[in-house]
């Protein structure tokens, strides 16, 4: 699959990502890239599927503003390697996605598991 045919999977997920997270979303972009760089791999491991940057909605105190924003970067190799045909990389997209969701609202996996997000 081209990154462009990757990109739509992804904007896919965003857009069916459940309403309580979509409209909490302002100020975080998502990015798609084939693999992490080298210090990424180096400090999370050569199999990074997402990666979030940014500050968590839970540790942003009065003083958060006026920052870039966060960022989810989707890292298309390492997610494809997982997966045997397109529905699989869709699923493992939004999987991913939702995970680095988590990280952005503060939330652990266990949150998400509860919520029947995963």
């Amino acid at each position: 699959m081209d990154i462009s045919d990757f990109e739509k999977l992804a904007a896919k997920a965003i857009r069916r990502l459940p309403l309580e997270f979509s409209a909490r979303l302002d100020n975080v972009m998502v990015t798609v890239k084939a693999d992490p760089t080298k210090a990424q791999a180096a400090r999370f491991g050569r199999g990074l599927l997402g990666l979030y940057e940014g500050v968590p909605l839970s540790d942003r105190g009065t003083a958060y503003s006026g920052v870039m924003p966060d960022k989810i970067t989707l890292f298309k190799n390492n997610i494809e390697s997982l997966c045997r045909d397109e529905g699989g990389v869709e699923d493992k997209i939004r999987h991913t996605l939702m995970h680095e969701i988590a990280h952005h609202f503060g939330m652990s996996d266990e949150e998400l598991r509860e919520k029947g997000l995963y």
